[in-house]
């Protein structure tokens, strides 16, 4: 046996399946041509970012446009950082705005699909089989350098200007025996598995990004760890093994990586596996201070993905807004197509922004306006109800109540050429609905201050004598400008403009009178459809209560 085959049995002894079994056991996957695999592959340290949120859409939105598979894995090999339910947390951050996998892991405890295990915890076996292989090449060594030891290299290679890292004369086990390693090992030394490298410093390296385009780099030539004393991988060499064993096409993920694609091309190389394609986002930006920033898990709430939920944002809005920010020619398309189901906009990687997608608050809440906008008055009370549930149990109570009711109060001003844009999320809707339940309503008015009260009580007065909750809508608005021009108002805008000292005010005015005597606001959606909501008797009520305030402040 020779040396390097008696170095892999040392290090590996129970390792008896080999890397050709792995590779029948994850054949390549039969999908049309050009379709898309791809992963999010998080680890379970944190709550789940918006710049993760995004990266995971690409990956869906790239892998379902070409027919092809998504699917989420979890590296949680760093388990010193693992959090409780942290898996959970990235699940339901995904799940909170319909990015669900085709496979991989779908809860704590279970995974889907038949390329798992899709939990590096499960798979080090694997890993360990490909680490043997490498070591029965010469590719792979055991290197029992003490963190000392990597302390000094590292303090002469800074003092000396020189890359940090195990390489060349300061690979000191590069070419250690297996006696000695099993003199070492007997003796109760620790020791990693590194790569060793067959990288050049005077090499470059080349690679076309699909996002970022042509980028050329150094050659690898550190001799990188493998695997950890505890004989679990790094994140650089578990990478590497399950794209190729699950068959990845394009790994999607952010630009701080680029500086490690020479390590994992030259891994994919010295393992026989044929390369992915990399596609480099760039971060998330936002606006501080006349400059730009990265959006920021300590300084931005808006960072967590639990915002949005918390907020009350659709996935629908969310979906939006991301593909705007994916996508620079979505909008146009948007704009093109206003009733088309976002899934038939063809996503492409190579239109996604090379210098970092900006974050704009005020553009989240249009896009989420104007998506809610679209929705039905059932669509919105299911989702608003759900939302309240567990973030507003008041409104919640409100709405469940009477359920009916709730759903004319959506109806309003819905459905129509021209919808009305008054909600963002779901967190508006309290506000929004307020002056429709008395547990929600202050009796506040905010009346106009062109009008005196006087007139204004005269205006509430006269109208109580003709207001009929039977009208039609086209019968309506006609009472209210004859009874205007009785009491010495024009019966328009534009009539007042044109002989302002002829009138007392125009119909405009008489009509938000009536507004505020109902509803307490000046701006608000159809005065008339409120009022059938209400009901004759309220409206009666509220213009009689809103007289006494009136005739108090006289």
């Amino acid at each position: 046996m020779d040396s390097n085959k008696q170095m892999a049995e040392l290090l590996f002894p129970d390792i008896t399946k080999t890397p050709e079994e792995y590779e029948k056991e994850y054949p390549p996957r039969s999908l049309e041509e050009g379709a898309v695999v791809t992963r999010f592959a998080p680890s379970p340290t944190g709550f789940l970012h918006f710049g993760g949120l995004f990266a995971a859409f690409a990956e869906k939105a790239a892998a379902k446009s070409t027919g092809g598979v998504f699917y989420l894995r979890i590296e949680d090999t760093d388990k010193k950082r693992e959090i409780e339910n942290g898996v959970g947390l990235i699940v339901k951050g995904l799940s909170d705005f319909g990015i669900e996998p085709d496979e991989g892991v779908v809860s704590e405890n279970e995974e889907k699909g038949a390329y798992g295990p899709y939990t590096q915890s499960k798979r080090t076996h694997i890993y360990q089989a490909f680490v043997k292989r490498l070591t029965e090449q010469g590719l792979a060594y055991p290197c029992f350098m003490t963190e000392d030891e990597l302390n000094v290299i590292r303090a002469e290679q800074e003092s000396k200007k020189m890359l940090p890292g195990v390489y060349g004369a300061f690979a000191k086990y590069r070419d250690i025996t297996p006696d000695k390693a099993k003199e070492l090992i007997d003796g109760g030394a620790e020791y990693v598995v590194r790569l060793k490298s067959p990288g050049n410093a005077k090499n470059r390296v080349k690679f076309t990004d699909v996002i970022k385009g042509e980028i050329e780099m150094p050659e690898n030539f550190l001799d990188v760890v493998l695997l950890k004393k505890d004989g679990t991988p790094t994140y650089h060499f578990a990478h590497a093994v399950d794209d190729h064993l699950m068959r990845t096409t394009h790994v999607i993920r952010g630009d701080e990586w680029i500086s490690s694609v020479p390590i994992h091309l030259q891994l994919f190389r010295v393992c026989g596996f044929k390369p992915v394609k990399y596609a480099h986002i760039s971060p998330i930006m936002k606006e501080e201070n006349g400059g730009k920033r990265k959006i920021s898990k300590r300084k931005d709430p808006e960072a967590a993905v639990s915002f949005y939920r918390e907020k009350g944002y659709p996935t629908g809005a969310v979906w939006e807004y991301l593909m705007t920010l994916a996508n620079s020619n979505y909008e146009d398309w948007r704009l093109a197509n206003k009733n088309a189901d976002i899934n038939d906009f063809k996503f492409s990687l190579k239109k996604m922004s090379k210098a970092g997608a900006l974050f704009d608050f005020a553009k989240l809440n249009d896009v989420s306006k104007n998506y809610i906008s679209t929705l039905s008055a059932e669509e919105v009370y299911d989702a608003v109800t759900d939302w309240a549930r567990e973030n507003n149990e008041r409104l919640y109570k409100l709405l469940a109540d009477d359920e009916e009711y709730a759903k004319s109060v959506f109806a309003i001003e819905r459905g129509n050429a021209k919808p009305r844009k008054d909600i963002a999320s779901w967190s508006d809707v309290e506000d929004y609905v307020a002056y429709f339940y008395s547990e929600l309503w202050d009796r506040k008015r905010d009346f106009a201050d062109n009008l005196s009260n006087a007139d204004m009580a005269e205006i509430l007065e006269t109208y109580k004598t003709i207001y009929d909750g039977a009208a039609t809508a086209e019968e309506w608005f006609p009472q209210v400008r004859d009874m205007a021009a009785d009491l010495g108002y024009a019966k328009t805008p534009k009539e007042y403009k044109k002989n302002p000292d002829d009138y007392r005010g125009h119909v405009g005015d008489v009509a938000g009178v009536i507004r505020a005597a109902v509803t307490g606001r000046r701006n608000t959606p159809d005065l008339y459809e409120i009022m059938q909501v209400l009901g004759c008797d309220e409206v009666i009520g509220r213009i009689d209560e809103a007289i006494d305030i009136l005739k108090t402040l006289a």
